[in-house]
């Protein structure tokens, strides 16, 4: 009974997230119907900026922690919407906050150390106790790996909540910059007159932060190319 108690918060968060995916309100957030509605929402924001702000850093901290597939749509939007340097900063704000909820529930429902993880991450566990630091920051760094299903393995793996909110702060702020950066560029593009078509990916401003995350996400494959190289001893 104790042990079903304790998987209650990570339960409630991952119950919100179902809920809210369910309704399809993601689908407002989608880079398509924020072109369509940007003048109006621009509008609202001039209106009421600071309340904007406040409901922006909810629905991303809500959807992190939920580990919902809707943050990078809520992010794009947000850089359409509040341009790049104020999207960065609500983003992260909403990012970490988001991720914090998501760890505390999973660290709670694993005992925080109190109970041995399954025999198949004992391995990872390991290399992880060995080089912690590494570990998160690799993480934390590498776009492949599901931001959801990350902060629960750091969880599991009793990772220290500074060494945690560290990692998740910087990786995050430089996912931050190249996904902000295309939303960015698509509300300027429109913002310039530009239609809503496929020429939009030929825009400097849309296809240079898509490079960059494609460059994020070759790490992998060259840490093993030079690992691979390296002479053993």
């Amino acid at each position: 009974m104790n042990r079903l108690r304790a998987f209650v918060p990570l339960l409630i968060l991952i119950a919100i997230g179902v809920a809210v995916g369910a309704s399809g309100v993601l689908q407002n957030l989608s880079p398509h119907h924020v072109m369509a509605e940007q003048a109006n929402w621009l509008r609202y924001i001039a209106a009421h900026p600071g309340l904007a702000y406040v409901v922006y850093v909810v629905v991303l901290t809500l959807s992190v922690a939920t580990a919902m597939p809707g943050p990078l749509f809520i992010i794009i939007a947000g850089g359409m919407l509040f341009g790049m340097g104020p999207a960065i900063g609500l983003s992260l704000v909403g990012e970490v906050l988001g991720s914090l909820l998501l760890f505390f529930a999973a660290r709670h429902a694993f005992g925080a150390g109190k109970r041995p993880p399954p025999k198949f991450v004992e391995r990872v566990r390991q290399g992880y106790q060995a080089n912690p630091v590494s570990y998160t920051l690799f993480l934390r760094f590498v776009p492949l790996f599901p931001f959801g299903g990350v902060t629960v393995a750091l969880a599991w793996l009793r990772c220290p909540v500074w060494l945690f909110t560290f990692a998740t702060a910087l990786g995050g702020l430089i996912m931050l910059v190249f996904e902000t950066a295309i939303g960015a560029g698509l509300g300027q593009s429109i913002a310039e007159g530009q239609g809503i078509s496929t020429d939009l990916l030929l825009e400097p401003h849309i296809w240079l932060p898509l490079v960059g995350l494609g460059l994020l996400a070759l790490i992998p494959v060259l840490l093993r190319k030079l690992r691979s190289g390296t002479p053993s001893d």
